[in-house]
């Protein structure tokens, strides 16, 4: 679980102190989600700029120069790549048609292995699974709604990718994961979630925003540096591994799961683990109190996992039909995590 954060100020409304007390809050508010690591992207001069450091956003003063209007941000929870070699750490900078972009990426993918044998892409000294999408958008060599539909539909996971091009453009494609856009008159800001953004206000003293966007699942939007939005779509990747994932897919499969544990299976994606692992966990015996517990310690949810994969292995418990297959598909993607993990 990372967040992503950031300004546009369509209007050049707000000062440069402004914009650097909006940017230093919004970093510090997105802590919840990543202390591994902050970094920022903005152009200036004629130049993309990408400041990032291994060190949560508390520790590090954002000081965007006077002149700058757009920044994309982003604070990290290490899932793959280790936070201390900064070529892991995000934005990530590409190059395409000889005009260089940034990217940021909130959620974790699983494909990123087998992406770079199929499209034949090189291997690099960035051990973050996020790096693939910026190799497939170089492949394409240009940066529009067709290359980031191509890219949206090949990654296979959670996501929720920002892109900063040349022209101080700022894209958003949105999957499975939380994105909140407030506008203001002259200026808008973003996050990962809304109740980030909301912390943000009440620190800030800010008025109440004009307009507020949650894009869904398949969208993609661009926002140029005067504000104005276009949007495109693509096709969320859904295979028969992943299908099972997903509402309504899975309250139609489990109806002996209680409504009750919707909050419990929306704050787990959040943290990128998915409906059935939590049910895995409920099946096992863990209370929500405990789920939640282990969704802030990856050790403790680790362990537990190992222990539910074992109560499988032994078929503990009376089972219905529901719960077998649910729990033989568990035990794959446990099974599988465990293994890349040791």
């Amino acid at each position: 679980m990372c967040s992503l954060f950031g300004l546009i100020d369509f209007k050049e409304c707000l000062s440069t102190h402004t914009k650097n007390k909006i940017l230093n809050t919004l970093a510090r508010e997105c802590q919840v989600r990543g202390t591994d690591a902050t970094g920022i992207a903005y152009n200036c001069n004629d130049r993309l700029r990408i400041y990032k450091r291994p060190i949560p956003a508390r520790k590090m003063k954002i000081h965007i120069p006077h002149g700058v209007h757009v920044v994309m941000g982003h604070t990290r929870m290490t899932t793959q790549g280790n936070a201390q070699f900064n070529q892991n750490n995000h934005p990530f900078l590409g190059h395409v048609d000889g005009r260089s972009f940034a990217l940021a990426h909130n959620g974790m993918l699983w494909n990123d292995k087998e992406l770079r044998i199929e499209e034949s892409l090189p291997l690099t000294s960035v051990e973050t699974d996020s790096y693939i999408a910026v190799q497939l958008l170089e492949k394409n060599k240009t940066l529009d709604f067709g290359s980031l539909q191509a890219m949206a539909e090949k990654v296979e996971g959670s996501f929720v990718f920002t892109v900063l091009n040349k022209d101080n453009s700022i894209w958003f494609v949105v999957g499975d994961n939380p994105l909140c856009i407030m506008f203001y008159d002259g200026f808008l800001i973003y996050a990962s979630t809304q109740e980030i953004l909301c912390k943000v206000i009440k620190k800030l003293r800010l008025k109440a925003p004009t307009d507020i966007l949650e894009p869904q699942e398949g969208e993609i939007m661009k926002i140029d540096r005067n504000g104005r939005i276009t949007t495109g779509t693509f096709t969320p990747h859904t295979t028969f591994e992943h299908w099972w994932r997903k509402y309504p897919f899975y309250r139609s499969y489990y109806e002996d799961t209680p409504t009750g544990y919707d909050d419990l299976f929306s704050v787990a994606k959040a943290f990128g683990v998915t409906a059935d692992e939590v049910q895995a966990l409920l099946d096992y015996g863990c209370s929500e109190e405990e789920i939640e517990e282990m969704l802030y310690d990856p050790t403790l949810l680790h362990e537990n996992d190992r222990r539910v994969v074992i109560r499988i292995l032994r078929g503990g418990g009376n089972m219905n039909a529901g719960k077998i297959i649910r729990d033989t598909l568990v035990l794959i993607g446990l099974l599988a995590d465990i293994l890349d993990e040791d």
